[in-house]
């Protein structure tokens, strides 16, 4: 079975879906004909299906970035990009994987997943963009579904199969390779991303949407060229480069196609340099070297925006339990930008951290007047609602967040939390099986479920939502296995 399959594989924040402006979009965009032939294998709707089963195994298995600040940068930066492409069917998410590897890939559903080595070697907010929507065109122009017919096609394969060795080799290049040889006997090139020509593809389209999206179209060949120069005489180069391979042809046809657009040199952007200090200081390195990272960054004033540098010291001063010095730091960024969430979010550990709750409180609920459901925003004020015991308040917040944003694993966990705090079991049990049905974990969920409903005797609406969601899991698991 295909759900059983990505499990043995060992394999976070929704995008909101305009249906009209895509139904617009459709009308006016039409794939070329070389990916007419992707519709044969997968309709848009299984696509959808697989994406969103991938995904959650993603997150039983991978070390995903479950950070709120994070996810919404990418997401931000990802869908600027998609806004402007043709042939978008679904929402998009973006998500980040915390790995020094540089890799991107896409996959079903407009997954779009992004090593955190890629960011922070990036020098250029164009440069992570470049190799976004070069991810973005591989979906558009559906160039996995041209690459599942051609295989079932020559191969006689399965589509669970096929889909198994397709997403082990996204996620572990090394790994998947050596089992897309050996249990799909491959003898065309070893890449997920399936041809040159689909290659070509991606690159062509994702330079013009570079620079119809405003960004820099030498992103592109800048990256390309960085690559190119670092890894030329590595034994083992990036898993990036095993699936996206890269011929100095590819470098010189990027350069020339950017010439097709106006030059655009833009500022360094805050937004891509405060992304880079803060998995520098919270998922690299231990926090006594990061200290001395960005102070050595500041002294020398080796820095694209000033403000990223202090933003990472001050995280790296909290993350060494230095926190009257991380407070400083972050209330003098924080009065000449009020409403910048990355510093919201850090000021909100620290005053919780200093005992000092009552001050993330008042700043949170300002933002919730005019921000309401932003995830950042939401999920900070209700931890900082739960840490003062406003227990009712907190859940308010996270279930009006979670009706907008159904699928947000944090505020789940949160959720789950607050009700074991206040010994709220049958709740807590609810919650805890939307986590584990993000998980993909059906039967756990299905389990808490039931031992939910023992808890709550004395409120019938209640079990009866209990008995619809066990109907409605079992329902998804059942599809997968349809699949």
């Amino acid at each position: 079975m295909f759900t059983a399959l990505l499990f043995t594989l060992g394999i976070a924040a929704a995008t909101s879906f305009n249906a009209s402006a895509i139904d617009n979009q459709n009308n006016k965009n039409k794939l070329p004909d070389i990916g007419i032939s992707g519709y044969s294998v997968l309709s848009t709707d299984k696509e959808l299906q697989i994406g969103k089963a991938m995904m959650r195994q993603l997150r039983a298995s991978q070390p995903l970035i479950q950070d709120p600040v994070l996810i919404e940068y990418i997401n931000h930066l990802g869908n600027s990009l998609v806004k402007n492409a043709q042939g978008v069917n679904y929402a998009f998410e973006f998500f980040l994987i915390n790995n020094n590897e540089l890799n991107a890939f896409a996959f079903f559903g407009g997954h779009v997943g992004i090593h955190s080595g890629l960011i922070t070697t990036a020098d250029t907010e164009s440069e992570l963009a470049s190799v976004i929507a070069h991810e973005i065109s591989h979906v558009t122009q559906r160039h996995l579904a041209r690459r599942l017919e051609s295989q079932s096609q020559t191969q006689g394969l399965t589509m669970a199969a096929m889909l198994s060795s397709v997403l082990i080799t996204l996620v572990n290049p090394t790994v998947g390779i050596a089992a897309l040889s050996a249990s799909m006997a491959v003898t065309q090139q070893a890449s997920i991303n399936y041809t040159r020509g689909n290659e070509k593809e991606a690159d062509r389209v994702g330079i013009a949407l570079l620079a119809t999206s405003n960004f820099d179209p030498q992103g592109a060949a800048s990256f390309f060229s960085k690559m190119s120069t670092k890894y030329r005489y590595a034994s083992k180069p990036p898993a990036m480069l095993l699936t996206h391979p890269l011929p100095e042809s590819r470098i010189a046809d990027a350069r020339q196609r950017a010439l097709n657009y106006p030059a655009r040199p833009l500022p360094p952007s805050l937004g891509f340099e405060l992304t880079k200090a803060r998995l520098k200081a919270r998922y690299q390195g231990d926090a006594k070297s990061n200290i001395g990272f960005f102070k050595l960054q500041l002294n020398k004033k080796r820095y694209a925006i000033k403000a990223a540098a202090q933003y990472g010291l001050a995280l790296s001063y909290f993350e060494n339990k230095q926190t009257s010095e991380a407070l400083k730091l972050l209330e003098l960024l924080e009065v000449n930008d009020k409403d910048n969430l990355f510093y919201v979010d850090a000021l909100t550990d620290v005053y919780i951290a200093n005992n000092q709750a009552g001050k993330a409180i008042k700043m949170l609920e300002r933002l919730n007047l005019f921000m309401p459901n932003n995830q950042v925003v939401s999920l900070n004020y209700a931890n900082a609602l739960l840490t003062v015991k406003e227990y009712d308040l907190a859940a308010q917040i996270l279930q009006d967040f979670l009706l907008v944003n159904p699928g947000n694993f944090i505020a789940y966990d949160i959720l789950t939390t607050l009700y074991r705090t206040q010994q709220k079991t049958g709740l807590m049990h609810m919650s805890k099986a939307e986590v584990y049905a993000l998980l993909g974990a059906y039967p756990k969920a299905v389990d808490e479920l039931q031992t939910s409903y023992a808890f709550l005797d004395e409120q019938p609406l209640m079990q009866k939502r209990v008995k619809a969601r066990i109907l409605q899991f079992q329902e998804q698991e059942n599809r997968l296995k349809r699949l």
